[in-house]
């Protein structure tokens, strides 16, 4: 396998020496090889980040800590969650922790790209209470060149995949899961279980509605609760 480099890298040499007509060393070619990767890398412009996990996971801590670095370096930000989202605050994205970042609440997803267009980083939160549009939205964003970070829950309280998260962690470039820690054992969550008997599937609330818990003993909490 080094043979072959070495014959790979000559080969290389002779081909550089014969566009160029100046002395190419095998270091020289190496060092540009990895430029061009650095310069493809820098270059590269609009992604999807998707942050998901269950409640009480550190979601929106991600997404504040992630942007807050994004001004940091001078980049224009724009931040929105769903209207519907009052539980800490009208208008500002607020974490479990209490940290917080002003947004914009939208009542739909189209909204955001009227309003986005001079964002280079646009944060989007709570993901999951979106119509399906924002899927779309979050694509069109990205192929304009933005950088899009969403957060949201992936799982509903009965462990359903919840509303367009799905096809958000599909079109993603990157996907982060965080977990909760379960209340009961001590293992990692890994779903947010409904402690308050409530069948409709959005139900804002906090720790006394909700409670992280592992697989086993969601399903304990399951047959427990008949």
């Amino acid at each position: 396998m080094f043979l072959s480099f070495l014959t790979y890298i000559t080969n290389s040499v002779q081909h550089t020496y014969l566009l160029t007509r100046q002395p190419v060393t095998p270091l020289t070619k190496i060092s540009t090889m990895f430029q061009e990767e650095h310069n493809i890398l820098t270059q590269q412009q609009g992604r999807i980040e998707v942050i998901c996990g269950s409640m009480f996971s550190g979601k929106t801590e991600e997404l504040i800590r992630r942007l807050k670095r994004a001004r940091i370096a001078r980049q224009r930000v724009e931040i929105y969650k769903p209207a519907i989202d009052t539980r800490y605050s009208n208008d500002d994205v607020v974490s479990h922790d209490a940290n917080s970042i002003p947004s914009t609440p939208v009542e739909s997803a189209r909204s955001i790209l009227l309003m986005a267009s001079d964002a280079q980083v646009v944060g989007i939160d709570e993901a999951q209470f979106f119509d399906d549009a924002i899927v779309e939205v979050c694509n069109e964003l990205a192929n304009s060149g933005k950088r899009v970070i969403v957060a949201g829950l992936d799982m509903d309280f009965k462990g359903i995949p919840f509303g367009p998260m799905p096809q958000l962690m599909a079109i993603a470039e990157d996907v982060t899961k965080v977990h909760a820690i379960c209340v009961k054992c001590g293992n990692l969550a890994h779903v947010s279980h409904r402690i308050v008997k409530d069948e409709q599937r959005v139900l804002l609330g906090e720790q006394d509605e909700y409670e992280p818990l592992c697989r086993q003993c969601y399903n304990k909490a399951l047959t427990d609760n008949g």
